[in-house]
């Protein structure tokens, strides 16, 4: 089954779920499992076979102790007994290896699809999900919890089921063998059940407690391992270590009141289950002395009454995984059934295939979800034209990055209106959108891998001729060429063995090889050294030709050539025109680039 049909049944599932049901989010687990009814099927005729062959040995024991009357020449018919127990202890043998297997291998497929479909899922989920959800928490979400689920359709499942039908058969055979004892063992089964069910919810609360403060650990721990080198150079290694162990303890706290609430279950289950079956034999042993019951038979009542038991005791400590896998299941499918903010409408028009990349924002207004209260764009209005370039500047905080993050659709406006080559954006597919965008950020983003591999991303069919061409044009064959592998050469996790620079130089090559009719650039130079800086700059005037570019400028030395230059401060456009005629004008825009170029020297005596 796809992940899209997967996502579309289990939220089905999930909407009519019983929220006070404490096994209730399991059945979200169900889409997953029915691909793969015939091994189901297999397993379930397995799980039959090995405890109808484990509810037949008793009966063999029973002939065997009541045989002690037979005569010499009736003693040959003991041989029958015996080949027909080592026939069911092969029965048993083999019936518990298939069901073990199909389980167990249920359990990793059952695993796989789910890590699967959450993922896809979480990747398809606007910026806006992970402004409020930490990465660490979805990963905890897609390895522990999901990892508990494997215990249960792999494992735990198969035991309950097992148990209850081993539970099942022999209560059956334990009512032909004495109605009156089997009565006696009904009323302890009950006995059993109510503290299962009283501390059933409790375990369940503990679980997803529990679950949840894991996944705080691992956020906190992501978190920090992503900013060592911040953490070392503030020298506060000993503070995030107070952190993530007092996370820890948090963590361990709940496992430890979980493990409690599951020993005491256990416990009282297993202590009533096993007085009861005390109470049993005695009285059955009075029946025997009496000539109500053979010797035979209440042996292999009392071992009914053991396997009986024992199943209601494994059932207890079974409860108590399926109570931490509902609670596992509930986030999962929480995360599953989350929804993209930005979707694309029903029928999205077309793009046309030549697009000349013309932008217009008119009178936008936008503000942050997690910053309701402030206005990021302000009634922003901005009209660029097919194959025209036009910087960005103004102080931090001025909404240039907005711009970007609404170019891309990454979040929808709350007023106003975006037009990509004359179609409102909220109009089209977002994928169809961002295909004919490329984008260089201030910081780039640089994959493990080779570095052929971080250049191909920006066109994934793109040739080695190609992906060459790129890199010459962004100034990168120069540092290429000498690394050992060139460009097969490993990068690291988020490029760590590159410099600032070279990582510039490699999402710039990226962006030139994605070849679309908008550019991007987040002041896409920054990082670059003088020489690599003017070599960049030459790069990219001849890609800007002919497409539409926006650039974010923070040194303004980059973008006096070019021929509008927007202003903005506090969400709006202040003010627009050529450097010269900004600087002319005065205003913002001349005091800023006072700051810049009055004095690019450090202060007297600071050297």
């Amino acid at each position: 089954m796809a992940g899209e049909d997967f996502v579309k049944e289990t939220a089905r599932v999930a909407a009519g779920r019983p929220k006070g049901r404490s096994l209730g989010p399991l059945r979200g687990i169900l889409p997953f499992l029915r691909p793969y009814r015939g091994r189901i099927a297999l397993a379930s005729l397995a799980l039959i076979a090995s405890s109808a062959a484990t509810l037949a040995l008793p009966q063999f024991a029973r002939g065997l102790i009541d045989a002690r009357g037979l005569s010499a020449a009736q003693a040959h018919g003991l041989a029958d007994f015996y080949f027909a127990f080592v026939l069911a202890a092969g029965v048993l043998g083999l019936a518990s290896a298939i069901r073990f297997y199909m389980v167990t291998w249920l359990g990793e497929r059952v695993v796989a699809d789910i890590r699967k479909a959450v993922f896809d899922n979480v990747l398809g989920l606007s910026p806006q999900f992970f402004e409020v959800t930490r990465t660490g928490e979805v990963l905890s979400r897609m390895t522990a919890d999901t990892t508990l689920i494997q215990t249960v359709v792999g494992s735990s499942a198969s035991l309950a089921a097992r148990n209850l039908v081993t539970l099942t058969g022999g209560l059956t055979l334990m009512f032909v063998t004495s109605a009156k004892l089997a009565l006696l063992v009904v009323g302890a089964v009950v006995l059993v059940m109510v503290p299962m069910l009283l501390f059933g919810r409790w375990v369940r609360k503990l679980s997803r407690a529990s679950q949840d403060s894991i996944a705080d650990t691992a956020a906190r721990g992501t978190e920090t391992l992503n900013a060592v080198p911040t953490v070392q150079a503030f020298t506060q290694e000993n503070y995030e270590r107070r952190a993530f162990a007092a996370a820890v303890e948090r963590a361990f706290d709940f496992a430890r009141r979980r493990t409690m609430a599951r020993a005491v279950l256990t416990a009282v289950a297993i202590f009533t289950a096993f007085g009861s079956l005390a109470t049993v034999g005695l009285i059955g042993l009075h029946d025997m002395l009496g000539g109500r019951l053979t010797g035979g038979d209440l042996v292999a009542f009392i071992i009914y009454g053991f396997l009986t038991g024992g199943g209601v005791g494994a059932l207890s400590e079974t409860w108590g995984d399926l109570q931490r896998a509902a609670g596992a299941s509930e986030r999962l499918m929480e995360l599953l059934h989350e929804e993209p903010a930005i979707a694309p409408p029903a029928h999205p028009l077309a793009l046309p295939k030549k697009s000349g990349g013309a932008v217009r924002f008119e009178n936008v207004t936008f503000q942050y979800p997690s910053r309701p209260g402030f206005k990021a764009l302000n009634n922003f209005s901005l009209d660029v034209a097919g194959g025209e370039a036009v910087a960005l500047v103004g102080p931090s905080g001025a909404g240039k990055s907005t711009v970007f993050q609404l170019m891309l659709r990454f979040f929808d406006a709350q007023s106003g209106s975006i037009k990509f080559d004359g179609l409102e954006i909220t109009q089209l597919d977002p994928i169809a959108l961002r295909q004919k965008i490329a984008v260089v950020s201030q910081e780039p983003v640089i994959f493990s891998g080779s570095i052929a591999a971080n250049i191909r991303y920006g066109r994934e069919d793109a040739t080695d001729a190609q992906i060459r061409a790129a890199a010459d044009a962004a100034a990168a064959s120069e540092f290429i060429d000498k690394l050992p592998e060139g460009f097969e050469t490993l990068v690291g996790e988020r490029g760590v063995t590159l410099s600032g620079g070279q990582r510039q130089r490699l999402a710039i090559a990226r962006a030139i090889l994605r070849d679309a009719p908008l550019l991007l650039l987040d002041e896409a130079t920054s990082a670059l050294d003088a020489e690599n800086e003017r070599l960049v700059q030459t790069a990219l005037a001849n890609l800007m030709v002919g497409r539409t570019t926006l650039v974010i400028a923070h040194r303004f030395s980059t973008i006096q050539r070019l021929k509008r230059i927007v202003v903005m401060d506090e969400g709006r456009a202040v003010a627009q025109g050529s450097h010269a005629e900004l600087m002319a004008g005065g205003g913002l825009y001349a005091r800023l680039a006072s700051l810049q170029f009055s004095d690019a020297q450090f202060p007297e005596g600071a050297a």
